[in-house]
């Protein structure tokens, strides 16, 4: 079959794939025969797992950025026989993925100063025992995508810096927010400036993704640097922008508007919807009252819970029966001799004799802190909602954020004493309650609900605040494995259904009639879903969204030189049709995975776990190395999206 015939399949298949909704937008055909697109005198671009762009003078080119090398098996097609150097825009592994290649070709690499060390160094950005404070993280877990090998750097680029090749001149700024430091290259023509312009926009003023942009817990610091840097480049009139991914921008002055204003109205939606920092301590809780023990405020007769105030929003609510029997919900963020002494003063003068269980509203280690203490010293058990007992046993083996070993508090996990199924009723008591699933800013979250002196009491954790002229959402975090019809969508859903007469949330909040603010929240909710639609690269937001569609399970592995080691790779379909998953397992040298290719057609939404075997052989250095999953969706090539960690010991 000659190349013609195939490329006109190849355009049959993309146009069919678009027609049934199953291409991932502006991506690239795995059947596509190579050929180079001559954009320029001196321009031409090469499409794999993300665009190269040639800069050709004679026999002589520049790359901007590499891909997954192929491009260097064609140069002769155009006439180069030597490679000076490759400019790379950002770190992720899409651009680099093929740097093992280049090495014959003894070419020159530059990067922004700023991510110099993210591709020097990549592994010093993966931690077997992560911090909340860690670089590059979100509350622990990390939003940067280094290669799986060290790439030698010859120059890095400040902003403002240029670069001059031949007869060409490149002026250098800095673009970031799709990644931290990233970098848009300017080369003046005779029709005005083509830019370089990596994972800024692209066409259709749409998004790369959004994970790689979610760089904080909910303040859209990284939405903020998108924008301002689509406004730098607008303010040059380029005639053509030439991103990472997907088609040339041919109009970018009128897409940069547009996508300006989708970027400013989600930014909008995702910023906390409660006066966080401001005065919130001061409607946090307008229901309770002092009582005579210091910080301990009574809700209602037979419920009490700590007082927040500026700085200080623990999580502790308890429950205590005409018996002198007492549940908790959540401890954490609480001097543990404040709260030893609150308790001991709650025996003398509240008449509690025995705290039953603390029972873990969602999996944030905030909300367990001091339940090692509450353990050890009153003898109390640990209570949870099935789903999320995995990440409160083995945090380690998940890369979410807020998880408990990035406090620092010396214990990695929390054994839980009963597990509880999605709408399973108790009796305590003279209490009857029940735990049901409500996600929001966690999909690994429970309500707690029930009648609690005259009243429809539901304990929601972190997934709602007080905004008496808001919408109460907290924070959006992509890292808390989220997408809103498993997180805020569900729970407003839940909430509206529930109609509770009284809220009880994390870190002080008590809420009372609060059907208004749940309408709020959830069209809120909708909202929200729709502005990520129309920024999304996917014809579902959801694989542009969530970081974890494809993902180990543990997160983290340890392997011993030759003595194999399991983890499940786990695929997360989200839609009712017919999807075909090509994962590619990258190792680094010495490490063997058995499968190295996994290659599945799934139907119908839900996880799908496939067991992998790895060994580290004797070549294999000692220490943390990176695994990626070189993906394709539906023939479209995603690139190495997704990575887990391993320990050579």
């Amino acid at each position: 079959m000659n190349k013609f015939i195939l490329f006109q399949l190849s355009k049959i298949f993309l146009f069919l794939a678009f027609l049934t909704g199953l291409k991932a937008q502006n991506y690239h055909n795995e059947q596509f025969v190579g050929k180079f697109e001559q954009l320029d005198t001196h321009i031409y671009l090469w499409r794999d797992v993300s665009n190269v762009y040639v800069i050709k003078d004679n026999n002589r080119a520049l790359l901007i950025d590499l891909g997954n090398g192929s491009v260097l098996d064609h140069l002769s097609d155009i006439g180069i026989e030597k490679v000076d150097w490759v400019l790379f825009t950002h770190h992720h592994r899409e651009q680099s993925q093929g740097y093992p290649l280049l090495k014959k070709w003894k070419a020159k690499v530059a990067v922004p100063e700023e991510e110099r060390l993210l591709f020097e160094k990549p592994t010093s950005f993966r931690k077997m025992d992560p911090s909340n404070s860690d670089p590059f993280s979100v509350v622990g877990a990390s939003y940067v995508r280094p290669a799986l090998f060290p790439i030698q750097v010859d120059r890095s680029f400040a902003k403002m810096d240029t670069f001059t090749w031949h007869n060409f001149e490149f002026r250098c700024m800095e673009t970031k927010g799709n990644s931290p430091g990233s970098m848009s290259y300017f080369l003046k023509t005779e029709r005005g400036w083509n830019v370089f312009s990596g994972d800024l926009m692209l066409d259709g003023g749409r998004m790369h993704n959004f994970f790689d942009t979610d760089w904080d817990y909910g303040f859209a610091s990284g939405i903020f640097a998108l924008h301002n840097a689509a406004a730098m480049v607008k303010q040059f009139t380029p005639h053509l922008l030439l991103p990472s991914h997907g088609a040339i921008v041919e109009d970018p002055v009128r897409q940069l508007e547009d996508y300006q204003a989708k970027l400013a109205n989600m930014a909008d939606l995702l910023v906390q919807g409660y006066p966080l920092f401001t005065y919130a301590a001061s409607i946090e809780d307008e229901v309770s009252v002092p009582t005579i023990i210091p910080y301990v405020n009574q809700v209602s007769p037979h419920v009490y819970k700590f007082k927040g105030h500026a700085n200080f929003f623990p999580n502790f609510t308890i429950i205590i029966a005409d018996s002198g029997r007492a549940l908790v919900v959540d401890c954490g963020l609480i001097d543990e001799g404040l709260l030893e002494t609150a308790i001991r003063q709650m025996e003398e003068k509240l008449g509690l004799k025995k705290i039953d269980a603390v029972l873990i509203s969602h999996m944030h280690g905030d909300h367990f802190l001091q339940v090692p203490f509450l353990k050890e010293k009153y003898g109390a058990e640990v209570w949870a909602l099935d789903r999320m007992v995995p990440q409160i046993e083995r945090p380690l083996d998940f890369n979410y954020s807020a998880m408990i070993p990035g406090y620092n508090k010396g214990f990695h996990s929390l054994e839980v004493d009963r597990e509880f199924k999605d709408g399973e009723t108790f009796e305590w008591e003279e209490f009857t309650f029940t735990v049901d699933w409500m996600p929001g800013q966690t999909e690994f979250a429970m309500c707690l609900q029930g009648m609690i002196d005259g009243k429809l009491v539901a304990f929601t954790g972190d997934n709602i605040r007080p905004a008496p002229n808001n919408r109460g959402n907290p924070a959006v975090v992509a890292h808390n494995s989220t997408v809103l019809e498993e997180g805020y969508i569900h729970g407003a859903e839940y909430l509206a259904k529930l109609n509770p007469d009284r809220i009880v949330g994390g870190h002080s909040v008590v809420i009372d009639h609060p059907r208004d603010l749940i309408e709020r929240y959830r069209q809120w909710s909708y909202e929200l879903r729709e502005a990520f639609q129309s920024l999304s690269n996917f014809p579902d937001y959801r694989f542009w969204f969530d970081p974890f569609w494809v993902k180990a399970e543990p997160y983290r592995k340890r392997l011993t030189n030759g003595k194999p080691g399991r983890v499940n790779v786990v695929i997360r379909n989200f839609v009712e049709q017919d999807q075909i998953y090509k994962v590619h397992i990258r190792t680094p040298k010495g490490i063997i995975s058995d499968p190295e290719v996994i290659e599945v057609k799934i139907s119908d939404p839900g996880n799908k776990s496939f067991p992998v075997e790895l060994e580290a052989t004797e070549a294999a250095a000692t220490g943390v190395g990176i695994i990626s999953f070189d993906l394709t969706l539906n023939g479209e090539l995603i690139g190495e999206w997704f990575d887990s960690i391993i320990y050579v010991e």
